[in-house]
């Protein structure tokens, strides 16, 4: 999944619907982990890599997490207030110094690409064949614009260096150029 092309064949879910699919398949066919894996991930925007290596400690409580993130080595601040529900429930039990996402063998926390696996997995099982990593993080964008349209701030919280390629990663250009043709006939 390192080159481009297959970043950009992942698709975002657009729909509430989808969302409650891919929720429920994640529930059912991979576990509580993983389930909570995508709802911090479409809810945070952050990439996989920044998030599999949280601890209970960085978020259980918080309004927001500082995360340096690996790709840009950029800091970013992530607000937790809205989803601090879902996390106190998640990591009832568990210690502060704990992983967030603990492996099943050893003592680490999963990987990407376990990580990846189980999304594609879930993805597999409702019928999707356009699920990955990358999924979690152009959810939260598309879901974001459409409800602030703003490019700019998007621009800024993923760390892009021009908004077309905000709106390119999140599937908005082709969705405008779609809805532009919608109804044209000459």
């Amino acid at each position: 999944m390192s080159d481009k092309k297959a970043i950009y064949d992942v698709q975002p879910l657009r729909t509430r619907e989808e969302i409650e699919d891919m929720k429920q398949s994640l529930r059912r066919w991979c576990g509580e982990r993983d389930y909570f894996l995508f709802v911090f991930g479409i809810n945070t925007g952050l990439r996989v890599s920044d998030i599999v290596p949280l601890k209970v400690k960085d978020i259980r409580g918080k309004a927001y997490v500082n995360v340096l993130e690996g790709k840009t080595e950029k800091a970013r601040r992530v607000l937790l207030r809205e989803i601090q529900p879902e996390i106190e429930a998640y990591t009832r039990g568990m210690d502060d110094e704990d992983w967030v996402f603990p492996s099943r063998k050893g003592s680490g926390h999963i990987t990407p690409t376990q990580a990846y696996r189980a999304l594609v997995k879930a993805g597999e099982m409702i019928d999707r064949r356009d699920i990955g990593t990358h999924t979690m993080r152009k959810t939260f964008g598309y879901h974001h614009y459409k409800r602030n349209r703003d490019v700019a701030a998007l621009q800024e919280i993923f760390n892009h260096s021009a908004p077309s390629i905000t709106k390119r990663y999140i599937g908005i250009r082709q969705d405008e150029l779609d809805e532009s043709l919608n109804g044209f006939k000459l």
